[in-house]
C-alpha cells in the first residue's frame, strides 16, 4: 500500500486553492485522493494490530471549522488520522498527519487529563529515571529525537519544586513522540513500513506511562 503522488498533488493544489468553488470543482479528484488515504490508514491499522490492541480509528474530515478562527479558508490540506488503544490497561494514542511539506507521526499523551498529569508528574517528581532511559533508548533516539514534544510551563507546576534535577520533565504539559517526514519518505513504497517501526518504537514509552497512569505511587493497581 502506498500514498499516491497524485493525491498529494492535490492536497498541495487544495492549499494553493482553499476555497469552495475550486474544491466542488474538483470533487471527484478529491475522492480518489480520499480512497488512496483511506486505504493507507486502514493499512496502518492492519499493521499496528500485529503488535498491539487498537480500540477506536478516526480519520479527521477536511472540512475546518472555521467559527473561532481566524483563518476562514473552508478545508484541511492535509489528511490526518488517530488510533485509540484498548482498554484501561493500554494507554496512549497513534497519531499520522500527511500534508505536503509538513507531514508527521505522532505518538503519545497530548493534554492529559488533570489526574493523569498530576500522577505523572508526582511519578517525575519522586523518580524520573525510567522515563529518562526511554529517552535515551536508543530506538526512541533514532525516531523522536530522545525528547518529549508539546507545550511547556514557563517554571514548575504549582506545588512542585522549581530547583527540582527534572524540572523540565515538571514542565510538560503534555508528552508527545513526533517524527517528521519529508514528501520524498511519504511517497516512497517502503513508508507504510517505515511508519510500522517508528510506531513499535513508542511501545516501552507506552508500556512505562500505562504502569504510571494505572497504579500508585507505591506500584499497587488503581483498576483492578
Amino acid at each position: 500500500m502506498q500514498f499516491e503522488k497524485s493525491s498529494l498533488q492535490y492536497l498541495k493544489d487544495l492549499k494553493k486553492n482553499n476555497n469552495r468553488d475550486w474544491f466542488a470543482d474538483t470533487k471527484p479528484t478529491f475522492k480518489i485522493a480520499q480512497d488512496n488515504a483511506k486505504e493507507l490508514y486502514a493499512s496502518i491499522r492492519e499493521s499496528l494490530e500485529k503488535h498491539d490492541e487498537i480500540d477506536k480509528f478516526k480519520l479527521f474530515r477536511i472540512y475546518r471549522d472555521v467559527r473561532f478562527s481566524k483563518d476562514k479558508t473552508p478545508y484541511q490540506p492535509h489528511f490526518a488520522g488517530s488510533y485509540s488503544r484498548l482498554g484501561k490497561h493500554l494507554r496512549g494514542g497513534y497519531y499520522l498527519r500527511i500534508r505536503p511539506g509538513e507531514s508527521f507521526l505522532a505518538g503519545g499523551f497530548w493534554q492529559p487529563e488533570k489526574d493523569d498529569i498530576l500522577r505523572i508528574r508526582k511519578e517525575i517528581e519522586q523518580d524520573a529515571s525510567e522515563i529518562r532511559e526511554i529517552l535515551d533508548d536508543k530506538d526512541y533516539i533514532k525516531y523522536f529525537g530522545g525528547k518529549f514534544q508539546g507545550d511547556e510551563l514557563k517554571t514548575a507546576p504549582r506545588g512542585f519544586d522549581k530547583t527540582h534535577p527534572d524540572v523540565d520533565l515538571l514542565r510538560k504539559k503534555g508528552f508527545i513522540a513526533v517524527r517528521n517526514f519529508t514528501d520524498k519518505e511519504v511517497l516512497d513504497p517502503n513508508f507504510l513500513n517505515e511508519l510500522d517501526k517508528t510506531y513499535k518504537a513508542l511501545r516501552p514509552f507506552f508500556d512505562l506511562f500505562s504502569d504510571i497512569l494505572t497504579t500508585n505511587l507505591n506500584g499497587e493497581s488503581l483498576i483492578d
